[in-house]
């Protein structure tokens, strides 16, 4: 595992989880209390994954582009960068 790999699976955990809770608030009863606290936290996990797939050693031009993709990306990037070490080794 490379350094910036356990971050990276980190904040793109949170960014997907705090996609979840930002969609479910909308979908239900729609707490702005939630929203104020869900969103910043969804808008820094998704620029810290962001950053950090652009800063991964094993990065490809593909997993560094799915990193742009919200919620889902930061997962999608670390399969690609997953996928790219394992065939290297």
């Amino acid at each position: 595992m490379s350094r910036t790999a356990r971050p990276l699976r980190i904040a793109a955990a949170v960014e997907f989880a705090s996609l979840i809770v930002l969609l479910g608030n909308l979908a239900t009863v729609h707490l702005p209390a939630v929203s104020s606290l869900a969103g910043p936290i969804h808008g820094c996990a998704y620029l810290f994954t962001v950053v950090a797939a652009a800063r991964d050693p094993r990065r490809t031009l593909v997993a560094a582009a799915l990193a742009w993709l919200p919620g889902i990306g930061g997962l999608l990037s670390l399969r690609r960068l997953d996928k790219a070490a394992a065939s290297a080794n």
